[in-house]
């Protein structure tokens, strides 16, 4: 196996690695902070789910202009720009929490702000990566981007939770600074557009807009991952929760909140090394609906469970079914789509995701208003598995989906000639 490390040679990417660290940590300390401090004020799950919503909304309405943005403006720019707006929000939440914040409605609002912020920054950098390394080297970067991304995710709701203990001050002051950190991290880099638009010049800009839409929508293995995937978190967000099941189910309070959060992502960090290591090369599909069932399974057990451990574990194992599908989409869009309209197709992918985060977020909220904690967490997860179920029957070309490329013989092979033809493509 090649020694990820070494595409930091690459000194752009180098910061580009660098940043999207700093927000991976900063959202996950942002998560822990802001869930806590919402539940403290109300003590209403509907409220964790508005948290979700007020993202959602804003993002889902924008994420596809923001996949055009940076399909025809200067990627680097599109992220100083979104990151600029995230640390002014954090700025914002910090200043309200030392005046003494005692209504939730200015923390829906900010977070709306950077629900916004994230629509045009997830397809810019999502779309980056092919960008800031040559081709051979894309593989190491991808499995760079993979494990910084799970050791963020580990490492930041438990430091959220840490430094709650503080005041929720501290956790946004900080996060403002390491989004600062990030701001100037991009701007070192050269500047970035996609490799050729030109193609384009008799397109209507709704029709171009529309471009990544129409390109998963005619790959049907592609869009049963994404949408999959999508109804599989919609359902089962259990971690929208965590808060409410912290506070009243297992009593282990904010630090104790941030292992919850911490479990699923080392669960999916453990995984993520195992796919570095030994990538999925035969059964896509059957991988993909396992993964998605293990992310349901466990769901349902962490709803019933009272044992710290016990749900320690689940949710460990939720996030490695979790890994799976996230790894298989990923991949999927990766080899299949040309650089001049990767933007477009990432903001697709990204919507899916905001989709099933915030909108799956506002769910649990809503149905844990309706039937009680316990039974929304554990009705999700059973809802989860009949998506599965369901899924097999609606898409035959994901079910028998054995390799990712049949002309390639390994997945990082193809990765290198899906990029390669890219350039090509691009250059011709």
């Amino acid at each position: 196996m090649a020694n990820p490390l070494a595409v930091l040679r690459y000194r752009g990417y180098a910061a580009y690695a660098a940043a999207r660290f700093c927000t991976t940590l900063c959202w996950q300390m942002l998560s822990v902070a802001v869930g806590w401090q919402v539940y403290a004020l109300t003590h209403n799950p509907l409220d964790l789910g508005y948290v979700g919503l007020v993202q959602f909304l804003p993002f889902v309405v924008l994420v596809l202009p923001g996949g055009y943005v940076a399909d025809h403006v200067e990627r680097r720019l599109v992220l100083v720009a979104a990151y600029g707006v995230a640390a002014l929000c954090a700025g914002i939440l910090a200043w309200c929490s030392l005046a003494g914040l005692r209504a939730v409605w200015p923390i829906f609002a900010v977070m709306g702000v950077f629900g916004t912020g994230r629509a045009f920054w997830m397809p810019a950098s999502s779309a980056m990566t092919p960008n800031l390394v040559p081709p051979e080297a894309f593989p190491n970067a991808v499995a760079l981007n993979s494990m910084l991304l799970e050791v963020g995710v580990i490492a930041g709701p438990a430091l959220g939770g840490v430094l709650y203990l503080i005041g929720p001050s501290v956790v946004y002051c900080v996060v403002t600074g390491l989004l600062l950190l990030a701001v100037a991290l991009i701007s070192v880099i050269k500047p970035i557009r996609a490799r050729d638009t030109a193609e384009e010049s008799g397109t209507g800009t709704m029709a171009s807009l529309l471009e990544g839409l129409r390109y998963v929508l005619h790959h049907k293995a592609l869009l049963g991952a994404i949408s999959l995937d999508l109804f599989g978190v919609l359902f089962g967000g259990a971690t929208a929760l965590l808060p409410a099941y912290a506070q009243d189910v297992l009593h282990v309070g904010p630090v104790g909140l941030g292992v919850l959060r911490t479990a699923t992502g080392v669960g999916a960090a453990l995984t993520a090394l195992a796919l570095v290591v030994s990538p999925i090369e035969r059964h896509v599909g059957r991988w993909m609906f396992a993964g998605v069932a293990l992310f349901g399974l466990s769901t349902v057990v962490f709803g019933i469970s009272r044992s710290f451990p016990l749900s320690l574990l689940a949710l460990a194992l939720l996030g490695s079914g979790d890994m799976v599908s996230v790894y298989i989409r990923q991949v999927l869009i990766q080899l299949e789509t040309p650089d001049a309209i990767r933007g477009r197709v990432s903001a697709v992918g990204s919507m899916f995701v905001g989709a099933s985060n915030e909108l799956g977020e506002f769910e649990s909220g809503l149905t844990a208003r309706w039937f009680g904690l316990v039974r929304a967490v554990v009705l999700g997860g059973v809802v989860t598995l009949g998506v599965v179920g369901a899924y097999l029957r609606l898409f035959p070309e994901l079910r028998v989906m054995d390799r990712f490329r049949r002309r390639a013989p390994d997945s990082v092979g193809a990765a290198q000639e899906a990029v390669a033809a890219s350039a090509r493509e691009a250059d011709a």
